[in-house]
């Protein structure tokens, strides 16, 4: 059976799955939806949800965590439920993370084993993969798209309807505006400095792959051509699966890409 502690309060449709530990002063709110909590859970102690909401097993959550809040948009009402949040597997939210629900008809998703460091926020109508890892204080704006294995650092800032793709790395206090390709490391305001070396290896990525990267990294960033000559370089060598990759990420971008026009580190 689910372990609560008396000091906790829960209110309307909350359903807790055999295992889950509610800490005290945890405030599990099902009055505007549904919360239901998978079996292995945690809320350490001061934890927040608010339906709809739905979370899977063995995710971790410390103190002042709040999961399923309203989106902060003067458009709508606080006490509007949306469709609510749907949050995976095994993943851990540190001291005071923030992440809140949708506003528009599909649910936010967030995948399985992602690491949220204190203080991180991910806004209203986020799509979040797997494996992936904020740092503290990383603020994710609305209508973000996040693939697997991106890794932030602290306070990186990701604008609204930004798509970063898998493998790419935000350093600390950078912040794109534009969308983020596949291993790319974003340095400064929309600024591509590199490519994930380190991501690639730890994902096993043989030294074939990684030089593909490169070469897409060189193409897009280095040999100052056109963002739609850049494409047309890229297409020689179509059939390639990374490189297909690539062309399919950069065609559907409505926002634009990172390259190294961008704003660079001053020292």
């Amino acid at each position: 059976m689910p372990k609560i502690h008396q000091t906790a309060i829960i209110e309307g449709d909350v359903r807790l799955s055999p295992g889950v530990k509610v800490g005290p002063w945890c405030v599990l709110n099902g009055t505007l939806g549904p919360v239901s909590v998978g079996s292995g859970t945690v809320l350490r102690a001061n934890v927040h949800l608010t339906g709809p909401l739905a979370l899977g097993d063995a995710n971790d959550i410390h103190p002042f965590a709040c999961i399923g809040g309203a989106p902060q948009d003067l458009g709508t009402p606080p006490d509007r439920p949306g469709p609510g949040l749907i949050v995976g597997n095994g993943n851990v939210f540190r001291e005071a993370v923030t992440i809140h629900r949708p506003k528009l008809q599909d649910p936010g998703r967030i995948g399985d084993s992602n690491y949220f460091m204190a203080d991180s926020h991910a806004g209203h109508d986020c799509l979040i993969g797997n494996h992936n890892v904020f740092g503290n204080g990383t603020q994710i704006a609305g209508h973000v798209e996040i693939a697997d294995r991106v890794i932030t650092g602290g306070l990186a800032g990701i604008h609204q309807f930004v798509r970063v793709g898998r493998g790419a790395f935000i350093s600390g206090l950078a912040a794109p505006t534009l969308d983020v390709c596949p291993f790319f490391v974003v340095t400064a305001i929309n600024h591509a400095g590199s490519i994930n070396v380190i991501g690639l290896r730890r994902s096993g990525a043989p030294s074939a792959t990684i030089d593909t990267v490169r070469w897409v990294f060189k193409t897009l960033c280095r040999r100052h051509l056109l963002l739609k000559n850049a494409l047309e370089v890229l297409r020689s060598r179509s059939g390639d699966p990374l490189v297909d990759e690539y062309i399919r990420f950069i065609e559907s971008s409505k926002r634009g890409i990172v390259t190294s026009r961008g704003r660079q580190t001053q020292c």
